[in-house]
C-alpha cells in the first residue's frame, strides 16, 4: 500500500481560539488502536472538551471523543479514553514548567493524519476574559467593515 502524502485534517477545534490565548504549539504523535485509526480515517473525532495534562512525565489527551468503529467487533474501543502523545522530553520538560503557572492549560487545536501518521496539535494557553471576548469580536468586525468599504469604493 502507497504510503500518504500531505496533510489530511480530521477535526478541528474552533471554539479554543475563541476561549483561549495561544501562547505556543507543539505537534505531537498519538498512541491509537487500530478502531480508532480507523474511525479517524473516516473522519470522524471531536475536540471539544478535549484537554491534555502532563502525568508522571507524559502527556495524556483527556476527553476527546473518537467514535467507535462501525464494523468493529469486540475489539471496539471506548470513544472517550484517556491517549497517550508523542513529545520529545525536552518538549514534555518545558510543558511541565508552563503548566504550572497559574491560568495555564493544554489545549487540542487540531487532529490530523501527516504522511500518514496521526498527529494531533496541541497549544499552551491562557483563557479568555468575556470582555476580551467581546473586544476580539469588536476588531473583527471593524475589520470586515472596512474591507467592505475599500471593495465598494473600487
Amino acid at each position: 500500500m502507497a504510503r500518504e502524502k500531505g496533510r489530511k485534517l480530521v477535526a478541528q477545534n474552533r471554539r479554543a481560539r475563541h476561549d483561549y490565548h495561544i501562547d505556543d504549539t507543539y505537534e505531537a504523535g498519538i498512541v491509537l488502536t487500530g478502531t480508532e485509526v480507523k474511525s479517524l480515517r473516516a473522519g470522524r473525532a471531536s475536540l471539544i472538551d478535549g484537554f491534555a495534562q502532563v502525568k508522571d512525565g507524559e502527556v495524556w489527551l483527556e476527553n476527546v471523543h473518537i467514535p467507535e468503529y462501525a464494523q468493529g467487533t469486540w475489539t471496539n474501543h471506548s470513544a472517550r479514553r484517556p491517549r497517550k502523545l508523542l513529545l520529545h522530553r525536552e518538549e514534555i520538560a518545558r510543558l511541565i514548567g508552563k503548566t504550572q503557572e497559574a491560568g495555564r492549560t493544554l489545549v487540542p487545536l487540531s487532529l490530523y493524519f501527516s504522511e500518514g501518521h496521526a498527529k494531533v496539535e496541541i497549544a499552551l494557553a491562557r483563557g479568555k476574559r468575556s470582555y476580551d471576548k467581546r473586544r476580539d469580536i469588536a476588531e473583527r468586525e471593524a475589520k470586515r467593515d472596512m474591507e467592505r468599504a475599500l471593495r465598494r469604493r473600487r
